[in-house]
């Protein structure tokens, strides 16, 4: 066995390129053999409680029967058609489902691969909504700065220009109009003036504004910030009075990570386009979608040939929508909205210890979410193998130390978690 596993890593740090990672001198990775639950299990039998959902994807945890079923079935009848003139029952479902728990006025549906497609796909509706629409000066994005929407080059252009992780392709990017990320923060007493930057931006630069596109009430890997809903609310009035789309990214915060099925649910607005993604399967396999209303799809196809001009080679997997047929229904069906509010009890209780360190600057909770904010950034190379030792399994980045674990942890898992988090930031204190 240790021979097969130095013999795998020695292949991987060769020849493998993991995410955000360099490929001269790469971090260390851990090789996984099985999981289940919010249990991930490597080669030599190390059993590490997951924090992460595999990057908040997988809240059912792993190895989920469900929707393990589902994809078995589906791949002994096909595993993918092309969705050129071809369509199938299992995208059909997802449409389905997805405007069933979505907000009424959103009616039609294009699947991707994954979350930065969704958010790619949702830019070009917009652009080209305005094109049919006659006005095709109205081409740029209002942006909140400290978000992320993905990595493709559209989407890398929507990353804060000055502390976005796309930094390095500034000079080769599209070039947008950025305002402060809401100053008034979730659980605060609300401060109208928190939207007069947006207000101003709107009221001098509408003309050439397609859409405002934010992460609904919690800004994801960009920070991991929590904002006050009332700001939705207050920028669907002002993109409702200044003709301005407005884009909701639900790809980290849909299907109830922040205690809402949609982090729009907590103002209760409608967005004109809405990405998922992420845990859209459960975390099985990728897939994402692109919702909107009736009004943007039928001016898009009033123009020219109507055609939207995407089309991703797997668009509409079979194999992955089986999964999110079968992840959507289980949740449904499932106590999830009891299961987030003991998660974020029990991530509140058990990293409140965390306060009492110099060395951080702030613990925020938010549903199944929880966040330590350092001073300073942390090295991942040091602190990851330490949280290891803890058996659990935490990937912080930049300043922050945070947790996502899927719904069905349990309490005692949970604990571990929270307690490993605790104790290594305390280390860092020392």
């Amino acid at each position: 066995m240790a021979n097969f596993v130095d013999d795998l890593l020695r292949i991987d740090r060769k020849h493998l390129w993991h995410p955000y990672t360099s490929m001269t001198d790469p971090l260390a990775v851990y090789p996984v053999r099985s999981a289940r639950g919010a249990v991930l299990t490597l080669e030599d039998g190390t059993r590490l409680i997951d924090g992460m959902s595999s990057w908040w994807s997988a809240i059912h945890g792993y190895n989920v029967p469900e929707i393990n079923a589902a994809m078995e079935q589906q791949i002994g009848e096909f595993s993918h058609v092309m969705f050129g003139g071809l369509t199938h029952r299992p995208a059909v479902g997802v449409a389905e489902r997805l405007l069933d728990i979505t907000p009424s006025s959103l009616n039609h549906v294009f699947l991707s691969d994954s979350g930065s497609i969704a958010v790619e796909v949702a830019l070009k509706m917009a652009v080209q909504y305005w094109i049919a629409d006659g006005k095709p000066e109205k081409s740029k994005m209002a942006v909140l700065r400290g978000g992320y929407h993905g990595d493709t080059f559209a989407t890398m252009a929507l990353a804060d220009p000055e502390n976005g992780m796309h930094v390095l392709f500034n000079d080769h990017l599209a070039h947008h109009f950025f305002i402060p990320r809401p100053a008034c923060k979730f659980g605060q007493q609300w401060d109208p003036s928190t939207m007069e930057p947006l207000q101003q931006l709107l009221d001098k630069s509408h003309d050439g504004i397609a859409a405002l596109v934010l992460e609904p009430v919690v800004q994801g890997a960009g920070g991991i910030y929590f904002y006050h809903p009332n700001f939705l609310q207050e920028a669907r009035k002002l993109c409702d009075r200044y003709n301005v789309l407005l884009i909701a990214d639900e790809v980290a915060t849909g299907f109830g990570r922040t205690g809402e099925l949609f982090g729009c649910n907590h103002a209760n607005i409608s967005p004109d386009i809405l990405c998922v993604g992420k845990a859209l399967t459960g975390g099985a396999v990728t897939l994402a979608a692109t919702v909107t209303t009736t009004t943007v799809a039928e001016t898009i196809s009033s123009y020219g040939d109507g055609a939207l001009m995407h089309g991703p080679t797997f668009m509409g997997n079979p194999l992955a929508c089986s999964a999110a047929n079968a992840s959507i229904d289980l949740l449904l069906s499932s106590p999830w909205r009891q299961r987030v509010h003991g998660i974020e009890d029990g991530l509140s209780r058990g990293l409140a210890p965390c306060r009492e360190f110099d060395s951080v600057r702030d613990l925020r909770v938010l549903g199944a979410i929880g966040v330590v904010e350092m001073v300073h950034p942390v090295d991942l190379a040091t602190i990851e193998p330490m949280f290891v030792e803890h058996g659990v399994w935490v990937r912080p980045f930049g300043r922050l130390i945070y947790l996502m674990p899927p719904f069905i942890i349990s309490d005692d898992e949970l604990e571990q978690l929270t307690s490993a988090v605790v104790k290594v930031v305390a280390s860092l204190s020392c």
